[in-house]
């Protein structure tokens, strides 16, 4: 997919002062067939499914079910589907890839540097999420700007070089309480860990509950520098102009 620059400047001025309803319509209605939303039933992800959802949008929702998830996740993905009666489509790795990686390397070599860690990534998340992206012109993501500091430079709208896509954030410039109070209003299942502290829920191994005054991704690969936590799943290309 190729956009100019206008087409997408075109675009955030038609999505400028509409609700994340109207937008994501407008979405749907603009790339037929080809807006998709990945899910990981984070407590963000879960705002977004209910307007999907419950609003009978024509947006596929998926999502990437690494083989070490939280049982909890498993949980609150049994109960989406059960409340929306919608189906969520999984991708998982491709299972050479993940055999011979770790046969090589041992079920957790992802503790022991950051080069096994993001392959564990790539193999897990990565590479299953370029085949749930292939052919799509939209990706719709849970992403929030106060998630981490890497991510206050994005936009709620922006082109992805790497996926060759644009990208849409509905909820970017909501704040964590938002988050909760929506999904308490509205009866929305989400992952009991965000009561037990965990703010981010990715694999289990690699995911644990921020402590008070902690940074919100600091459960996640907590072994790591701050500046190297991103899984490779979201870091925009950014290209000069589009």
């Amino acid at each position: 997919m190729t956009v100019t620059e206008h087409t997408l400047n075109a675009l955030r001025l038609e999505l400028d002062g509409k609700s994340i309803l109207e937008s994501l319509s407008i979405l749907s209605q603009n790339y037929p067939g080809q807006v998709v939303f990945s899910s990981s039933f984070g407590i963000e992800d879960q705002v977004i499914t209910h307007f999907i959802f419950e609003n009978k949008l024509p947006i596929q929702i998926f999502t990437l079910d690494t083989g070490r998830l939280f049982p909890e996740t498993y949980s609150t993905w049994s109960r989406t589907v059960e409340r929306y009666s919608q189906p969520i489509e999984a991708f998982y790795p491709d299972a050479e890839a993940l055999q011979a990686f770790v046969s090589q390397r041992g079920p957790n070599s992802f503790y022991e540097s950051v080069e096994n860690r993001k392959s564990c990534c790539h193999i897990r998340k990565v590479e299953p999420l370029n085949r749930a992206l292939a052919g799509q012109a939209i990706w719709i993501t849970g992403i929030r700007a106060e998630q981490s500091s890497n991510r206050q430079d994005m936009s709620n709208l922006e082109w992805d070089e790497a996926h060759q896509l644009i990208n849409f954030h509905p909820i970017f410039d909501w704040t964590y309480e938002e988050v909760r109070a929506f999904i308490n209003k509205n009866g929305i299942p989400y992952n009991p860990l965000h009561d037990k502290g965990f703010v981010s829920i990715g694999c289990a191994p690699c995911t644990r509950a921020i402590r008070p005054g902690e940074d919100f991704r600091a459960g996640r690969w907590w072994w790591e520098d701050a500046s190297k936590k991103e899984c490779g799943l979201h870091e925009v290309e950014k290209a000069e102009k589009v």
